[in-house]
C-alpha cells in the first residue's frame, strides 16, 4: 500500500505553529476514525447480536463501506486503495445478505474482537496521551513564563537555579510526552487499516465456514481476492512493527541529543554563537503597551522571510508581518528588568519593537542575523580588492555585513583610485564565469568610457533641459517618443503584472547577441555603487503590459519612465543572486547622427527576477500574437473586398450579356424586311440604333475576352 503520512518526531523539541497545525489535522483525523469505526462497530454489533436482523444489518455494513470514498479523512493518502478494497468486500457482502443464520461464537472472535480492542485500547490511548500532552505544554508555558520574569538586577542564585530546573524538568516532560503521543498518532494511521480490514476478514472467514457454501457461493476469484486482503494486512502489521522499532529507535536517539537543549541558557562554550546567519525562527516575547504607560510581554513565534521579520502565534495559520528590517538598526537594550532584550528600528525610526530572547547565545544570534540582512554591500571592504576579486560572481560581492559603514569608513580611496579602479576590473560577468564571455573581449559588450546613470531622470526633468538648451533642433527623447506626446496605454490590455523594483543604474552597451552583456553591466553597476559609497536606491513600481514597461512613482503613482516593449530586445536575471536582473533597450534615432543607442538597465527586486523576465517574455508573445492577429485580419478584409469586387464585375457582365442578347434579338427581327409587325407596321431601325447595337457587340467581345 502507499506510504502513510507522519508527524515529525525530529521537529517535537521546536514546537513551531507549523508543528502545531499540522497535529491539528492528524487530531481530526482521529477525530473523523472514531466517528466512522464507531458506525461500523454499531453495524457489526447489529449483526452480532441479532440473528434475525443480520440481512438487514450485512446490508447496512456494506452500505457503509460503499460510503467509506465519501468520506472526508484529513490525512487519506490511500483512500482510493482502500476504497477500491472496500468496495470489493462490499460486493462480497451484498450477495451473503440473504444469508440468515450466524454462527455467534465464530463471529464474536473473529470479527468483533478485533474492533472492540481497537475501540477501547488504541482510541482511548490517543485520548489518555491528548490529555498529558496539553497539561505538559501547559506546565511548559508557565514555566517559560516564570523563567522570563527573573529579575536582572536583583539575582538570587536559589530562585534562578529552582526556576532554571523546572524549565528543565517541564521542557524535558513536554518533549518526551509529544514525541510518544506523535508516535501513537504515526502508528494510528496503522491500526486504522488493520482495525478496518481484519473485522471484515473474519467475517468472511466465519460466513465461509458456518455455511460451508465455500465452492458453490465465492467464486475462485473472490478466495484469490480474500488471500491478498490477508496479505495485505500482514504487510501493513509488519510495515509497522517496523515502523514502531525505527520510531523508538528515533526517540532514544533525539532524548540524547537533545538533553543539552533543554537548559533555557546553554553553555557558551558547548554552543557557539553563529553570527553568520542570514535567516533565523524561534519563540521571542514581544513588548507592547497596554495603556498610556503600561505595557505586557506575549510570547510568539517570529521568524525572518526575505527583508522582513514576521512572527506567528501559536494557532495561527501563517505569520504577519512585524517590521521591514531593510536597512534597519538593531541593538540591545535594558527594558522592565529583563535579560537578553534587543530593539529593531525601522529605517525612517517611525516604528520599533523591543524582543526578549531565550539566552544570551539567542539574543546575540538574533541581533547578528538582522545586521545581516538589513546591511547589504556589494564589494569587498577595500577597494583595491576588486581587481583580485574580478572572476568572482556578483553573488559573492554582494555578502551581507553587519559592520559596513565602519569598515568601509577607513577605507575609502581617493578620486584618482576611483576613477582608475572604476574600470580596470572589467574581466569577468556578473554572473558565473561562461565560455562565451570568457573569448570575447568585453569592449565588444560594454562601450569604453561609458558613464554609469544612477538615478532616475523624470519626463518633467528631460523636458526641462530639453527647453533650456539652446538651439533649433530639440532633445530627442532616448525612449523612441516625441517629448510634447504621451503615448496612453490601452486599458484593455490583456497582461498587467506589477512588481516591486529598485533601480541600480544603467549603461550603454554595444552587443546585444547574449545575456553576458547584461551581466557583465551588473558587474560594473555594483563595482562603481562600491567605490563612490553609493548605497541608497530608487524604489519603483515596475508594471508589465503588452504594450510597454511603466516605472512608476510608489507615492504619487506617476510614471517616471515608459519602455516600449519592442524596443526591449534582452532580458536576463543574475545566475545566482535572482534578485538581480536587467533588460536592454534599443532605440532607433537616440543620437544626434541618428544611429540607434542601446542601454542596459540594471534593478534589483524583492521577488525572483526570473519571474520578472518570464512576464517580459510572456508580454513579448502575447504583443507579437496580437499583431499577427491584426495582419491576418486585416488580409481576410482584403480578400472579402476582393470578392465583393468580383462578384461586382461579375453582375455586371451578367447584365451586359442579358442587354446584348436583347439587341440581338431585336437586330434579327428588324433584318428580314418588308415583315409586318405585330400591330401590321415594319419595323425601321435608325442610325442610333445600329450605333448602339455595334456598341453592344463591341462590349460582348470584350467581356468574353475578360472573362
Amino acid at each position: 500500500m502507499p506510504g502513510i503520512d507522519k508527524l515529525p518526531i525530529e521537529e517535537t523539541l521546536e514546537d513551531s505553529p507549523q508543528t502545531r497545525s499540522l497535529l491539528g489535522v492528524f487530531e481530526e483525523d482521529t477525530a473523523a476514525i472514531s466517528s466512522y469505526f464507531s458506525q461500523l462497530f454499531k453495524a457489526m454489533q447489529r449483526i452480532y447480536d441479532a440473528q434475525n436482523e443480520l440481512s438487514a444489518a450485512t446490508h447496512l455494513t456494506s452500505k457503509l463501506l460503499k460510503d467509506y470514498e465519501k468520506q472526508r479523512f484529513p490525512l487519506g493518502g490511500d483512500d482510493e486503495v482502500m476504497s477500491s478494497t472496500l468496495q470489493q468486500f462490499a460486493k462480497v457482502i451484498d450477495e451473503l445478505s440473504s444469508c440468515h443464520a450466524v454462527l455467534s461464537t465464530q463471529l464474536a472472535d473473529a470479527m468483533m474482537f478485533p474492533i472492540t480492542q481497537f475501540q477501547e485500547r488504541d482510541l482511548r490511548e490517543i485520548v489518555i496521551l491528548k490529555e498529558v500532552f496539553q497539561i505538559s505544554s501547559d506546565d511548559h508555558d508557565a514555566a517559560i513564563n516564570r523563567y522570563s520574569r527573573l529579575s536582572k538586577r536583583k539575582e538570587n542564585e536559589k530562585v534562578k537555579n529552582e526556576v532554571m530546573e523546572d524549565v528543565y524538568t517541564s521542557r524535558k516532560k513536554q518533549h518526551e510526552t509529544t514525541m510518544h503521543y506523535f508516535a501513537s498518532l504515526n502508528m494510528l494511521q496503522y491500526k486504522k487499516k488493520i482495525a478496518l480490514l481484519e473485522p471484515l476478514l473474519g467475517y468472511m472467514q466465519a460466513q465461509i465456514s458456518f455455511f460451508k457454501l465455500g465452492s458453490e457461493n465465492l467464486t475462485q476469484q473472490w478466495e484469490e481476492f480474500l488471500t491478498n486482503i490477508g496479505t495485505s494486512v500482514q504487510n501493513v502489521r509488519r510495515e509497522m512493527d517496523s515502523d514502531a522499532e525505527a520510531t523508538e529507535q528515533t526517540i532514544q536517539d533525539l532524548k540524547a541529543a537533545s538533553d543539552p537543549l533543554y537548559m533555557p541558557d546553554p553553555d557558551p562554550n558547548q554552543i557557539p554563537v553563529n553570527r553568520n546567519l542570514t535567516r533565523k525562527a524561534g519563540y521571542l516575547n514581544t513588548r507592547y503597551k497596554t495603556g498610556l504607560v503600561s505595557s505586557a510581554w506575549e510570547r510568539q513565534y517570529f521568524f525572518t522571510q526575505g527583508g522582513n521579520l514576521m512572527s506567528q502565534s501559536r494557532g495561527a495559520v501563517a505569520g504577519g508581518l512585524v517590521l521591514d528590517i531593510d536597512n534597519c538598526s538593531v541593538m540591545a537594550v535594558d527594558c522592565d528588568d529583563r535579560r537578553f532584550c534587543f530593539q529593531i528600528t525601522a529605517f525612517d525610526g517611525k516604528k520599533a519593537v523591543i524582543l526578549q530572547a531565550e539566552s544570551r547565545k539567542d539574543c546575540e544570534e538574533w541581533i547578528a542575523t538582522i545586521n545581516n540582512i538589513s546591511k547589504r554591500i556589494y564589494l569587498s571592504e577595500n577597494p583595491e580588492e576588486i581587481a583580485a576579486r574580478v572572476n568572482q560572481s556578483a553573488l559573492e560581492a554582494v555578502t551581507p555585513s553587519p559592520s559596513f559603514q565602519q569598515r568601509h569608513e577607513s577605507f575609502r580611496p581617493s578620486t584618482q583610485g576611483r576613477s582608475k579602479t572604476g574600470r580596470s576590473g572589467s574581466q569577468c560577468s556578473a554572473g558565473s564565469e561562461s565560455p562565451a564571455l570568457s573569448s570575447l573581449s568585453l569592449d565588444s559588450l560594454v562601450a569604453p568610457d561609458t558613464p554609469i546613470q544612477f538615478d532616475i531622470i523624470s519626463p518633467v526633468s528631460e523636458e526641462h533641459t530639453s527647453q533650456a538648451k539652446s538651439g533649433a533642433q530639440g532633445r530627442t527623447n532616448p525612449f523612441g517618443e516625441s517629448g510634447g506626446s504621451k503615448s496612453e496605454e490601452s486599458e484593455d490590455s490583456i497582461l498587467h503584472q506589477l512588481f516591486i523594483v529598485r533601480f541600480l543604474g544603467s549603461m550603454e552597451v554595444k552587443a546585444t547577441e547574449s545575456a553576458d552583456v547584461i551581466y557583465e553591466t551588473m558587474r560594473q553597476i555594483l563595482a562603481a555603487r562600491a567605490i563612490h559609497n553609493i548605497f541608497r536606491m530608487t524604489e519603483s513600481h515596475l508594471l508589465v503590459t503588452c504594450e510597454s514597461l511603466k516605472l512608476i512613482d510608489p507615492q504619487t503613482q506617476v510614471t517616471r519612465l515608459r519602455f516600449p516593449l519592442s524596443s526591449v530586445v534582452l532580458c536576463a536575471s543574475h545566475q545566482e543572486n535572482k534578485r538581480l536582473f536587467g533588460f536592454v533597450l534599443k532605440t532607433a534615432g537616440g543620437r544626434e547622427d541618428g544611429r540607434p543607442v542601446t542601454v542596459c538597465y540594471v534593478f534589483e527586486s524583492n521577488n525572483d527576477g526570473e519571474k520578472i523576465c518570464d512576464s517580459v517574455g510572456l508580454a513579448k508573445q502575447i504583443a507579437l500574437h496580437s499583431e499577427m492577429d491584426r495582419k491576418a485580419t486585416q488580409k481576410q478584409r482584403e480578400l472579402d473586398k476582393a470578392k465583393e469586387k468580383q462578384q461586382e464585375e461579375l453582375h455586371k457582365q451578367k447584365q451586359i450579356e442579358k442587354d446584348l442578347e436583347e439587341q440581338s434579338r431585336l437586330i434579327a427581327a428588324s433584318s428580314r424586311p418588308g415583315q409586318p409587325a405585330a400591330d401590321g407596321q415594319i419595323l425601321v431601325l435608325s442610325n442610333s440604333q445600329s450605333e448602339d447595337s455595334d456598341a453592344g457587340e463591341e462590349g460582348q467581345k470584350k467581356g468574353e475576352s475578360e472573362a
